[in-house]
């Protein structure tokens, strides 16, 4: 039998919000592989099947185990919370394979299966933050060099980007985040709107609404599980939503139009 590997992504956790394709795959498949958290997250969906779970500074290890179980004739799904092709194993996958010499028109079946981001789900409990042009970035330097994250910064905050925030703080790494406001803070107002959300869609979840100025207030609130969404300057707070205009007020009137008899 002709093994595959499938790499998923599961979403949030929250088991309304992961694609019924992923449901599908991991039902197919008899191995399952991944970080121990996220093998949790699908827990009650592979009871039977065979189960590798690995701490978090695995991952190479996680990789190459998937690709010799799938040639072995396994039908592997390595799940990975959010999307695994942003920040996720996805893309060790596949420079593994690449090292290789996978042909993937006669190789190992891989397919990849795309799950909700946290640029997603956080977005969407906090109203509509990411109607124009954003950026996306990870404070964590373990695999790129700090220096290379500050240009990026940068270049999103002279870009008037809405900025998304993975990874926004750990127990060794908290200066990133304070660095990130403060050249935020040269192109953007104080009242510029901020949320904060951590755990979305899971019992844990919490979310604040603030701005630049008053953000590090609640540094000791964040971690690894936390996303933090930095408005333009065109985003604004109703009640307890971010907004971000789309542009529509310019060209339309919002108001809801007369009916004529």
């Amino acid at each position: 039998m002709e093994g595959k590997l499938y790499i998923v992504g599961v979403g949030p956790g929250h088991h309304d919000h992961m694609t019924f394709r992923a449901k599908q795959v991991i039902e197919e498949s008899d191995t399952i592989v991944g970080y121990t958290t996220y093998v949790n997250l699908v827990e009650d969906l592979i009871q039977g099947k065979e189960i590798h779970s690995y701490a978090m500074t695995q991952e190479v290890e996680r990789a190459h185990q998937c690709i010799d179980l799938a040639k072995e004739g396994k039908v592997v799904s390595l799940v990975s919370s959010g999307d695994p092709g942003i920040y996720g194993m996805a893309g060790l996958i596949f420079e593994v394979l690449a090292e290789s010499g996978w042909d993937p028109k006669s190789g190992l079946h891989v397919e990849l299966i795309p799950g909700v981001s946290a640029l997603n789900s956080c977005a969407s409990i906090i109203g509509s933050p990411l109607m124009t042009d954003f950026a996306v970035c990870s404070m964590s330097d373990l695999m790129v060099p700090w220096e290379i994250i500050v240009k990026r910064v940068e270049a999103a905050a002279q870009g008037d980007f809405v900025l998304v925030i993975y990874n926004p703080k750990s127990k060794k790494r908290v200066h990133q985040l304070q660095d990130t406001r403060k050249i935020l803070l040269k192109h953007r107002k104080p009242t510029t709107p901020v949320a904060i959300i951590k755990e979305a869609y899971r019992d844990s979840e919490t979310v604040i609404i603030t701005d630049l100025e008053h953000m590090e207030n609640y540094s000791e609130q964040l971690g690894m599980t936390s996303t933090v969404i930095v408005g333009n300057s065109s985003t604004y707070n109703f009640k307890d939503l971010m907004i971000n205009p789309r542009g529509y007020k310019s060209k339309y009137n919002l108001e809801e139009p007369e009916i004529k008899n």
